[in-house]
Order: C-alpha cells, then structure tokens, then sequence
C-alpha cells in the first residue's frame, strides 16, 4: 500500500513538473511568433521614420492641387501637365518603394502622356523585367497621388507594411520622357521623390516609351542587351541587317512614316544611320514644327480613317503612322484612291501566319497564341484560326491584360486594334530555336530568320519602331505588297456607340467582356437584337473612367452594323439607367 501510494504521488509530481515547463515554453514560443513580425513592423516604421524629415521638406516644393483626383490605370497617370507636379513627385517615392520591393533591382518610369493633346501629360511605372507595373500596386499607387503632403510618411508606411517591403535595398530608378514641353519640370519633380527615399536615378533623356522599358529590362537581365539607348539600336538593327541579306534584297525599302511630331521622330531618325543601305524612310510630322498628335499619329488614323495632315497617299507606296511615344502603329496605303488601314489586328494576322510557317518549316513544335480583345474584328479572328491555324485567346480590354496572357504561350502574340502590340517568346523556346539543327537547307533558313525576330522584337512592351521592322522584314522576305497583305480578309463593318447611365457599376460582365451579367434582361435583349443581322455580334462594357456603357457592333454591312449598334445603346439606355436623351 505504502509502495503503491508513494509511487503515484512520485508519478503526478513528475507529470506535473513536466506539463508546467512545456506549458511555459509553449507560451514563451507563441508569444516569441507574435512579437517577431511586431519587432519587423516596427523595425520598417523607425527605418520610414528616418526618412521623414527629408520626405515633408522636399515634399513642400510640390504642393498638392485642391479639388483634383487623380487614378493610375493601364496607361498610368495621364491628365492635364499644369495638375501634375504633386503626382510627379509621388510617382518618384512609390518608384523607389518599388524597386525596395525587388531587393533593389532597377525600375522605370516614362514621363509621357502617349496619343493625348499636347498640353496633357503623365507617367506610366515600369517593372524590373521592362514590363507594366504589377496590377496589385495600382490602387495603392491611386491612393499615394492623392494624399496631402503632411501625410505622404504615413501612406508609404501603410505601403510598405501591405507588400512586405524591406528597407535595406538601395533603390535603384531609370527616368525617361517624351518631347513635351511640361516633360523635363515634370522628370525633375519625379527625380526629387526618387532622391527623398534616397534612391540611385539614372535619367536617359527624351527616348521613347519603349526605349525606356529596354534599358530597364537590360539593366536587370544583361543577357537582352546593352542598357542604353545606343544598345537598343544596335541590337534592332543588326538583327534587321541579318534579315536584308537572307532576302537577298539589292534596293533600300522605300517607306513614308508619319511621327506624329512626338519623340518618335527624333529615335527613328537615330536608328536610320544604323540602316543606311537597307531602309531610304522619308519622316513626315517629324516635331520640327507641328502640333504633337494633332491631326496625325496612329490613334488620330485609326479613329478617323483618314491620312494623317501632310501625308498625300500615292498608289503603290506603303504608310505607317506613329504615336506620339512611339509604341503604337498603323500602316495604311492607296488602295484605288481609297484609304486602306491595316490596323494592329492585321498586323497580328501577319505575324501569325508568318511565325506558324517558319516554325512548321524549321520542324519545331510549339504552342503559338494570338490575344485579342473582344474588340478585335471577327475577320482577323477567324483569319488566325482558320488560315494560320493558330488559337485565339480573348482577354479583358487593356495592355496588361493581353502581355500576361501572351505569357501562357511558347510564342504570344498580342495586338490591339489602335496597333499598340508586341511577340513574346518563352525562354525554353529561345532555347530551342538557337539549339535546333535542321537539316534542309529550307528550315535552316527558317532558323536563322527566327534567330533574328527574336532579336529584332522588343518584347517588353508594344514599340512602334521595332514592329515597323518586323512588319518590313516580313513583307521583304515574302515577297509582298501592301495590298496583298490588306487582302488577307475584308474586315466587317463595325460602329462604336456609348451611351451615358446613372451608375456605370450596374454593368458588369463576363467572358473577357461579351457576355453581359447585370443588369437583368440587357444580354438577353444584346441577342435578340444579335440575331436580326447577318454575320453580327454585340457587346456591352462599362467605362473605367466615365459613367458611360460602351457598345459595340459588327455585321455584314455598314447599315447592320450601324442599325445594331443603335438597337444596342437603346436596350441600354432603357435597361441600365440612361439619363439624357435616349439614342
């Protein structure tokens, strides 16, 4: 009895003993776990401290406009240039928290306001890879423009607590800018909140957009080329000269480019003395003089059908228009006396069917994809599927949107309609190019030339002067006019309409945007509508900046085209909300 009960009591002291002490570490650990990103949270907050007083004093040279919202989107910020100052100084602390982000790694910022007026500017972030900002960061980036000066500290310190950020990394920013006039006070505000976190800005002048976003890509990946503008145009044209002699061409090609007197003008005029054999390119609207993107440039072309001012179009010669930073691109020509467009769409028809022959004739294998918009005219869709036998994948309207996508092949290629656009080739694919070894003398022709696309595209962003080579490369090789590629496939006729409503947010969509959600009954009334006309197709999609509903139809003729597009914007105007006038 004695043995039994000093045996127990010697049992419950010992698990007693033992269960306090991993109690008390148990407890010492969790709260060790709890205070461990308290003491990091803290941490940044001290380091963001540090930057303060710099940050408010260099902050109350740019002060803040009342009554002005600003909103970064696919295009950045773009407004009015006497608004942006603040912005502009904004954008420069959110590049360097960027570049803090990526463990330093260099980032980019355009100072430009693209196809817009003259007295508009802007200024679009570029990522470590020559890409568009990450999505994520545009709300925060919204947030940041619009906070008063005496609160700039605690914004960035929200900021950095959301993404994690570390403090240590030097920041690292490359700034850029077009030929306006507001351009060079708006780069200085950009490069004073740059310089307020204590960031490393190398300023590359006036360049082109996607100059910019080169430099900032080679910058981080050495092996794309040399991180400078020079570097740009040695690796282009070289690869354009590589081209000329696989064609066997004798002759310069005679082009007419319109530069929509933006800083187009001035790079392609640089690049031409790196072709002086190969292109004979007479500039028109080369910014000696004329009004940026006034009656001219890409987006004036395309949305106007019609020659840009100081173009007269001859038969039998070839058009190209720029837009006024020089990532956009249309051709056109004089078809008969009439004006033909060839717009991003057939561009990517072109670069389709062309890549998809040269693969076959190398005998490679891989996963090519067109990206389109729902915007993108039937024709060229069913073109790429049915002629290049290539797939369509539709995305939501905007750049970034279709660059990811364009992601998912071994060979993306993505063109909006308004010619903004580019060829993305996965890096097992490079690979496999520069390794293959055919054997026929055709496929190793058709290595060499793919070699060359490769180099020849600039694969971080749409870029007018770079797909103006790859257009002419392709029509040299093959042998082609402009009107025989024009007749790849007639366009259908299509009419854009928008129609004001009282909330835009009770529109929303699906499936890339062609099906409608809400509000109840507007997509069934879309194809009611749909199934009047031959060859017909609608859809509905709410603005992102205004409360209006854009609405767009295509069919067989004009007249259905227009006609379906009116029934369209009423079924909105009475389903959704209008306000004003019915359509």
């Amino acid at each position: 009895f004695f043995f039994q009960f000093f045996f127990f009591q010697f049992f419950f002291q010992f698990f007693f003993s033992l269960s306090f002490q991993f109690f008390s570490l148990s407890f010492s650990l969790s709260f060790q776990f709890i205070q461990f990103p308290l003491i990091l949270h803290c941490g940044k907050s001290v380091m963001m401290e540090s930057f303060r007083e710099k940050i408010e004093s260099a902050a109350d040279g740019h002060p803040t406009k009342d009554g002005v919202t600003f909103k970064y989107g696919t295009a950045g910020f773009r407004t009015q240039a006497d608004v942006l100052d603040p912005v502009m100084f904004r954008v420069g602390l959110l590049a360097a928290l960027r570049s803090m982000s990526h463990q330093g790694k260099t980032i980019g910022v355009m100072v430009t306001a693209s196809h817009n007026p003259e007295v508009d500017n802007g200024a679009k972030i570029v990522d470590p890879m020559g890409d568009m900002m990450e999505q994520s960061w545009e709300e925060p980036a919204t947030q940041l423009a619009n906070t008063p000066n005496d609160a700039l500290v605690d914004k960035l310190k929200e900021i950095v607590t959301l993404f994690s950020i570390s403090l240590d990394a030097k920041p690292s920013i490359v700034i850029g800018r077009d030929t306006r006039s507001s351009s060079d006070a708006l780069s200085q505000a950009c490069i004073d909140g740059c310089n307020a976190l204590g960031a490393t800005c190398l300023d590359v002048g006036v360049v082109t957009t996607p100059e910019a976003h080169f430099v900032v890509r080679c910058i981080n990946d050495p092996s794309y080329g040399t991180p400078t503008v020079e570097g740009y145009y040695e690796k282009i044209s070289l690869a354009f000269k590589t081209i000329y002699n696989i064609s066997g061409a004798t002759s310069p090609i005679q082009l007419t480019v319109d530069c929509a007197n933006g800083v187009g003008a001035p790079q392609f005029a640089k690049l031409l003395t790196y072709l002086t054999n190969e292109m004979n390119v007479t500039l028109v609207n080369d910014a000696s003089g004329g009004i940026l993107n006034f009656k001219c440039g890409a987006d004036f072309v395309k949305v106007h059908q019609t020659y840009p001012e100081n173009v007269i179009a001859e038969e039998g010669k070839r058009y190209a228009s720029f837009d006024g930073d020089a990532d956009r691109i249309v051709y056109f020509f004089n078809n008969n006396g009439s004006f033909a467009l060839l717009d991003g769409d057939r561009i990517a028809s072109l670069a389709a069917l062309e890549l998809q022959t040269l693969v076959k004739a190398a005998g490679l294998q891989f996963n090519i994809g067109v990206v389109q918009t729902a915007y993108a005219n039937g024709s060229s869709t069913k073109f790429v599927q049915e002629k290049a036998n290539i797939p369509v994948a539709l995305t939501l309207t905007g750049v970034k949107y279709l660059h990811h996508k364009a992601l998912e092949f071994d060979i993306g290629i993505y063109f909006e309609a308004n010619g903004h656009g580019t060829i993305l080739f996965s890096e097992s694919t490079i690979s496999a190019i520069h390794s293959a070894q055919p054997e026929s003398d055709g496929g190793k022709r058709a290595v060499e030339i793919l070699k060359a696309y490769i180099d020849l595209i600039n694969q971080t962003v749409g870029d007018a002067i770079s797909d103006l080579l790859f257009v002419e490369a392709v029509l040299l090789l093959n042998n082609m006019s402009a009107d025989k590629w024009f007749g790849y496939y007639n366009d259908l006729p299509n009419k854009l309409m928008k129609v004001q409503i009282k909330d835009r947010s009770v529109v929303t969509t699906t499936n890339a945007e062609t099906i409608c959600v809400t509000p109840d009954g507007l997509q069934e009334a879309v194809d009611v509508f749909v199934a009047k006309y031959t060859s017909s197709r609608s859809f509905v999609r709410p603005s992102g900046t205004e409360d209006v509903v854009r609405v767009y139809a295509e069919a067989e003729t004009k007249e259905e085209a227009d006609a379906l597009a009116l029934d369209v914007s009423r079924a909105v105007w009475k389903i959704a909300g209008g306000v004003g006038e019915e359509p």
